[in-house]
């Protein structure tokens, strides 16, 4: 039943309704696309996930507010799901981080890209929603009850280091700490022992690494509800002005982290039956050492965060190959300076087909500076300045390079841009090594290979701002 109601005051935030199901209450009742929930029960709800807890009550009263006529509405529902569809999963926006890391990557951004990509989202519940890391220090006594209160578990945690004052001089956070408790990391982790964490510890060269990176893999392997800790190194653009100068690690550095992680491993898969702290990939291809076997990775807990993505990349083996092409065909592979050696010899028996001519290029960030050796930051541009308009029939590239679900680059250049002013076709090559080698060799590669992973924070920051609460004059009815 839809009812009209008066309310005392325009709300906050809203969230604004993207779908009705078919055959739902709400359709029935002729709610539609545009409409914004105001409330659930009296209770303004300010994410997805609080709008399913007012759900599992039965009986809700929603308040809603068609934008074309400029009134609000009430719709009753018992034990039933209204059937609303919303694009966005934070109505109250995101929540931004209270912290200054000289290391932070949005801090090394170059200007001109799209506003989303500088936005420093630190939200739990992006956290618990899609993985995203967190470093909790912006956390309220209120959000730290509904963490406990409606068993957001697991989390994925920032914690860097697990030595208070190291951990303050790396994290540096601001004004915006709204309660100095939540700064505190071991306090925090107990505080959240009924909560699985994921976490990950990004790596500073002669800062929090060496005795420190022991004592933190010690305190963290001492917290039962600590399922996996990610080691991954300092990640740097050339576009450092007004920050600390920082440094990568070198190969020998690389090298003795290996070992160290290693080797607490090893101990951890005695004591506790998991290796529970994982290296990211760029110390094995710094380091020059071998990646570990898939078996190793024990799942793949945390593959969004580059632990285990070139080893998952190579987990289905290259299909039967021809002994020549039906016509000649010129294939450019695109990629990132780091992954490129390891990619061109894993290729290596493609180079025998006769009637093809394959190159595996690395590419030299000049977006971001050439420390950046990762293929998911590859540009638009980088592709540009570096492929010569007609060499090849076709260019491959990471799927990792485009914004989700969509054939869109970090500088706003598309798939089509490329295709249209480089004159070849362009497509991405696949999640794996047996879809790039397949690609490589079909007649009309495909186009439909989406980004590895099915959503992240980044897509919800893309979304963020679009659709606000509508500016129409809001009128109140009985």
């Amino acid at each position: 039943m839809l009812l009209a109601k008066t309310i005392d005051s325009l709300p906050p935030y809203s969230a604004v309704i993207s779908g009705v199901r078919s055959g739902s209450p709400a359709a029935k009742a002729g709610i539609g696309v545009g409409w914004e929930l105001i409330s659930v029960n009296g209770v303004m709800v300010p994410d997805i996930l609080a709008y399913q807890r007012e759900l599992r009550r039965g009986r809700v009263e929603l308040r809603l507010f068609e934008p074309e006529s400029g009134v609000y509405r009430t719709l009753v529902v018992a034990f039933e799901d209204p059937g609303l569809e919303f694009d966005e999963v934070i109505f109250d926006g995101i929540r931004t981080c209270a912290n200054r890391c000289e290391f932070c990557y949005v801090h090394q951004m170059p200007k001109g890209f799209r506003k989303s990509l500088y936005l420093m989202d630190d939200d739990f519940r992006t956290s618990f929603l899609y993985g995203s890391f967190i470093t909790l220090t912006n956390l309220t006594e209120a959000d730290i009850l509904r963490i406990l209160d409606e068993r957001l578990s697991p989390l994925y945690v920032s914690v860097h280091s697990t030595n208070e004052s190291l951990r303050e001089d790396l994290l540096r956070w601001s004004t915006k700490v709204q309660d100095e408790g939540a700064t505190k990391i071991r306090p925090m982790l107990e505080r959240l022992a009924s909560i699985d964490l994921y976490t990950q510890v990004v790596l500073v060269p002669g800062r929090n690494d060496g005795v420190h990176l022991a004592e933190t893999l010690k305190d963290l392997a001492g917290r039962s509800n600590v399922l996996a800790v990610a080691v991954v190194p300092v990640g740097l653009t050339d576009h450092r002005s007004h920050l600390p100068a920082l440094r990568t690690y070198s190969t020998e550095e690389a090298s003795r982290v290996v070992y160290q992680v290693e080797s607490f491993q090893r101990r951890m898969l005695a004591e506790r039956g998991t290796r529970f702290a994982f290296l990211s990939d760029e110390f094995y291809l710094l380091a020059g050492r071998d990646l570990p076997t898939e078996e190793m990775y024990e799942g793949f807990p945390m593959l969004e965060n580059g632990v285990g993505m070139v080893r998952d990349f190579f987990s289905e083996p290259l299909p039967e190959l021809p002994d020549a092409l039906p016509e000649p065909k010129r294939v450019l592979v695109a990629t990132g300076r780091l992954f490129a050696p390891v990619l061109d010899r894993a290729l290596e028996p493609l180079y025998r087909i006769k009637g093809l001519r394959l190159e595996v290029r690395a590419l030299k960030n000049r977006t971001f500076g050439e420390q950046t050796t990762v293929a998911g930051l590859l540009a638009g541009r980088d592709f540009l300045t570096q492929v010569v308009p007609g060499e090849a029939d076709l260019m491959l590239v990471s799927p990792n390079v485009l914004k989700f679900g969509t054939e869109t680059l970090l500088d706003d250049r598309t798939l089509d841009d490329l295709r249209r002013e480089l004159g070849m076709e362009v497509a991405v090559g696949g999640s794996h090594l047996a879809q790039l080698a397949e690609t490589i060799l079909s007649l009309v590669p495909r186009r439909s290979h989406l980004p590895q992973f099915g959503y992240s924070t980044h897509a919800v920051k893309e979304s963020f701002g679009k659709t606000k609460p509508s500016q129409t004059s809001r009128k109140d009815t009985t």
